[in-house]
């Protein structure tokens, strides 16, 4: 706490930045207690992909809504990642925990570069013009961005049934790698929900990002290149989720699944 973790944060922003682990409620809770008045907002991933795919804990957002409304506490929900990819709705939708504010990055432009924030009425009449926030950018509103954003929210409308595709991709993968990692003996976590999913490293449950640096990374470099040799391109991170694609038929997933026999055979 208090501590910049990469050049050109400045002292004075990470001291004004409070960590707790994620799924750990009770040391939510701590921290709130001990900055009784001090603390503007509560901001996560309510699903997390930037320590690998970890999900929230039973109990755990609905906790932080109620200590952000007995606290008069600003909920923030990052969905750069989940939204519109778990739900038409996102993480927020799916587990049934309303934020007062929503981030979202280029799933709102297509795959253009985009990023987007929205909330309760209140909080976003503070933003000019009507309030006194001034917010603008270069690519604000870039008709390129915006059209194919459009496209695509306008398709996933009109067909819910992507959601349900996605699950059982999912689902499918998941369930072929848990076999391959029984069959070969191998004391792996996988964490998935819907698309989304991560293979950690580790034999450990994984729930926060203390959990997941229980992962062997270096075996993790390894794992990542053997796929690569085989033409699968993964996110390069032990720390990244991986998202699925509708793009993705049955040969596909036989394919990646393949390569993962293989490749976990050979560290």
């Amino acid at each position: 706490m208090g501590n910049p973790n990469s050049p050109g944060v400045t002292k004075g922003t990470a001291k004004d930045t409070l960590l707790a682990p994620f799924n750990d409620l009770e040391k939510v809770k701590e921290v709130v207690a001990a900055n009784k008045g001090e603390i503007a907002a509560i901001i996560l991933e309510p699903v997390a992909g930037n320590m690998g795919c970890v999900l929230p804990e039973p109990g755990f957002l609905q906790g932080l809504r109620k200590i952000c409304d007995e606290e008069s506490i600003v909920l923030i929900f990052d969905e750069v990642m989940t939204g519109f990819r778990l739900s038409p709705g996102g993480a927020q939708q799916l587990m049934d925990v309303i934020p007062d504010l929503t981030t979202m990055g280029k799933i709102i432009g297509g795959g253009m570069p985009v990023g987007a924030y929205g909330g309760k009425a209140e909080i976003m009449d503070f933003v000019s013009p009507s309030g006194p926030v001034y917010q603008a950018g270069t690519l604000s509103g870039n008709p390129i961005a915006m059209a194919a954003g459009l496209t695509m929210l306008k398709y996933l409308n009109e067909n819910p049934s992507v959601y349900t595709q996605l699950s059982k991709t999912g689902d499918t993968l998941v369930n072929g790698l848990k076999e391959i990692l029984n069959r070969l003996g191998l004391p792996y976590t996988i964490n998935n929900l819907g698309s989304m999913y991560t293979l950690f490293f580790t034999d450990q449950k994984v729930k926060n990002f203390a959990d997941a640096q229980t992962c062997d990374t270096g075996l993790f470099g390894k794992y990542f290149r053997g796929m690569l040799d085989k033409g699968i391109y993964l996110a390069p991170s032990q720390y990244e989720s991986l998202f699925l694609s509708t793009a993705l038929e049955q040969t596909h997933l036989d394919q990646i699944l393949d390569a993962n026999e293989q490749t976990l055979k050979s560290l």
